[in-house]
């Protein structure tokens, strides 16, 4: 199981944050592998249907046997009873949509890094009150890089990802990163429904290799 720090340490390595969510057992273990390949050493599946457990454990298992060095995270975490149940499946770190103060202490008490979904600063001084270090800004296509610009300096010590609307572009990416965020949440705009639908892996593949050099590039 992951540290707390540790987590962090390997998404701000590579910039990004890729999630998905697959009702097929099969591609979703593939996507994984795929990111795998790619560079990817940390990943969020996102718990949105009843296939979501299941899933997990198988991919949790293949990662254990092929990939140990990556990290397997789970989102849209909404209640405690959900974060219990993916800590024993052997989650590295959760995230959730809103900021659920019982799964902060839970998780936090366990040494496991939870990043809630923040869009006010009411929300995020009370994550932040309640030991979380890691903030997503949630939904990023509504709060906007200038958001992040105007409340950068009253949370020195919090770390910032947007998930939702950040675009696999140059300019949108560099606007992010310029805002003071240390990370961005890549879901369907990396890894769309038609590329899973299509087993299009290799674009998946070559896509994510874009991005993260592009993020390199950026920070330099």
């Amino acid at each position: 199981m992951s540290t707390i720090q540790n987590a962090i340490d390997v998404i701000l390595k590579q910039g990004m944050l890729p999630l998905y969510f697959n009702s097929d057992e099969s591609k979703s273990i593939a996507v994984l592998k795929t990111l795998y390949n790619a560079g990817i050493r940390a990943v969020e599946y996102t718990s949105r249907g009843p296939e979501a457990l299941s899933n997990f454990k198988k991919m949790i298992e293949v990662r254990n046997a092929e990939m140990p060095e990556m990290l397997l995270g789970i989102g849209t975490i909404k209640n405690l009873a959900q974060a219990e149940t993916y800590y024993l499946a052997g989650a590295d770190f959760f995230i959730s949509p809103g900021f659920v103060p019982e799964v902060a202490s839970f998780l936090i008490a366990k040494g496991v890094l939870y990043a809630p979904g923040c869009m006010t600063p009411t929300e995020i001084i009370a994550a932040e009150n309640a030991g979380v270090k890691f903030i997503k800004l949630f939904p990023g296509n509504i709060l906007g890089p200038d958001f992040m610009s105007g409340i950068r300096d009253i949370f020195p010590d919090l770390i910032f990802m947007p998930t939702g609307g950040v675009d696999t572009t140059r300019q949108s990416i560099e606007t992010w990163f310029n805002a003071g965020v240390s990370a961005v949440g890549m879901g369907s705009k990396l890894i769309s429904k038609e590329v899973m639908e299509f087993d299009a892996y290799e674009t998946i593949e070559k896509e994510t290799k874009r991005v993260l050099d592009l993020i390199e590039t950026i920070r330099k």
